[in-house]
């Protein structure tokens, strides 16, 4: 049989994961000239786009509407979703070995990085992960619990994810109406009792990790001031220095914005959100029940490392809030997968350029590979995934020009057989697209952009779909 890419023999490609990464690999293998390819996209999730719907904010409509992008993608004839299908559980390597060409782990960064310190595990100390997840009705999050009865909440981090969750803590209902938040998240908040939100970051606000546009938004909230403390929002010599001998206008607008919010007086607003710079927690502290009830903090001074770096340094002043709700966002991490040589310090399936690796040998494993935050970590926007996933690509068609690639013995049309044997309740892109449809009329009914479903077994309703009984 003639090398994979034909018409007569195309090549069959399976990638892991439905988010932004997978849709761009899949894109940049379509549009590869005089290249046939067949894609089978595979997601644990029912329904794709990963971090999309399940990561960014729920008032962040706009950022959402790339999936519109995606839908084309998925218009190719020679592209098939199956939601639903967990890898390492309902497939293995060896499965996708057998049927396909080349596999692209596109899988992204699941978990969060722990914050070790004393009482971090007491109730009411939670990751940002899980709570984001929450209020985006990801399947996995529907029974987690957030006691919203208490009225100060630290946001551990200052990164994008921290904002939205401190801007999440701190909006209306009105606000949060106007957003896809999930129903019972909405109907939660608007119950809250949360009025004094802290974002807290260990360095100044020069390293702040969060963007312009996520800073000034907290600016406008309906029902919150924002404030930060003069001296927190001076900008140190060493960063002074640095942006001297490299001006950054986006860290100098940040800075501008944040100076602003230290000359912001009370205007009678319910809820009060405080950005708070150069402090690190070092001790969470709990009631008699073993719930959070106050946190204690240092303060750092920024020196230089030998590499250039800014780093923080703990001083000997302290601080201390009283709160009862406690969130920490300091980064996400990758999980492993089954069979595929991972690096548990980094967070990352071991790759160059995408070619996963072998731990011993350190050479390339013929046809796998991998692409997005599980490849490189979880670094960049949305958009840093495309040429991210091009690299990869043009890993994979060097590679096959070199004929070094997997020999499959399976048909696609077994490939299905085997998918419907072993998950019956797998779901299409077609279902993906009636969903859709249904979502957004439940969210005309109610006067919002959109209503998840949350559920396999409600999703499987909607469809007109009894749930099928998995055999052992």
């Amino acid at each position: 049989m003639d090398q994979p890419g034909t018409s007569s023999n195309p090549l069959r490609v399976a990638i892991i994961g439905s988010g932004p990464t997978g849709f761009y690999t899949a894109d940049h293998l379509f549009k590869s000239k005089d290249l046939h390819v067949l894609v089978d996209m595979f997601d644990r999730l029912p329904v794709p786009f990963g971090l999309v719907r399940y990561g960014v904010a729920p008032d962040h409509m706009k950022i959402k509407s790339v999936t519109k992008a995606y839908d084309k993608i998925a218009e190719q004839p020679g592209f098939r979703f199956f939601g639903n299908v967990e890898f390492g559980k309902d497939l293995y390597l060896d499965d996708l070995k057998a049927h396909y060409h080349q596999i692209v782990f596109c899988s992204g960064a699941q978990t969060d990085r722990w914050l070790n310190i004393p009482g971090i595990e007491l109730e009411g100390s939670h990751s940002a992960t899980e709570f984001v997840a929450w209020y985006n009705g990801h399947p996995d999050f529907l029974d987690r619990e957030f006691d919203l009865s208490q009225e100060t909440a630290a946001v551990i981090g200052v990164g994008n994810v921290a904002i939205d969750v401190a801007r999440i803590l701190s909006r209306s209902v009105d606000e949060l109406r106007e957003s896809d938040i999930a129903d019972y998240a909405l109907e939660a908040l608007s119950q809250s009792r949360v009025k004094e939100i802290y974002l807290i970051g260990r360095r100044g606000p020069a390293q702040a990790k969060f963007t312009n546009p996520e800073l000034k938004e907290v600016g406008h909230m309906e029902e919150a001031d924002v404030f930060t403390l003069p001296d927190e929002v001076e900008l140190d010599p060493l960063s002074a220095q640095a942006l001297e001998k490299s001006p950054d206008r986006a860290t100098e607008l940040k800075i501008r914005l944040l100076q602003e919010y230290a000359q912001n007086q009370p205007s009678g607003k319910p809820r009060r959100l405080y950005i708070r710079f150069l402090q690190s927690p070092t001790e969470l502290f709990g009631d008699e029940n073993g719930r959070v009830k106050r946190m204690r903090m240092v303060k750092n001074e920024l020196y230089a490392t030998e590499a250039g770096s800014m780093r923080p340094r703990p001083t000997e002043i302290f601080e201390e809030l009283e709160v009862g709700l406690v969130f920490r966002s300091i980064g996400y991490k990758g999980v492993p997968l089954p069979d595929i040589p991972f690096n548990a310090d980094w967070g990352v399936i071991l790759n160059e350029k995408g070619r996963v690796i072998d731990e011993e040998s350190r050479r390339s494993l013929t046809g796998i590979y991998t692409a997005g935050w599980i490849k490189r970590g979880p670094t960049g926007v949305i958009g840093t995934n495309k040429p991210d996933a091009r690299e990869t690509v043009d890993c994979m068609l060097e590679d096959l020009q070199a004929g070094l690639y997997l020999e499959p013995d399976a048909s696609p049309a077994e490939t299905l057989d085997m998918i419907r044997g072993r998950q019956p309740n797998y779901l299409t892109y077609d279902d993906w697209r009636t969903l859709d449809e249904l979502e957004l009329e439940r969210g005309r009914l109610e006067g919002r952009p959109r209503v998840k479903f949350t559920h396999l077994e409600e999703m499987l309703a909607a469809l007109g779909r009894q749930p099928a009984v998995i055999k052992p």
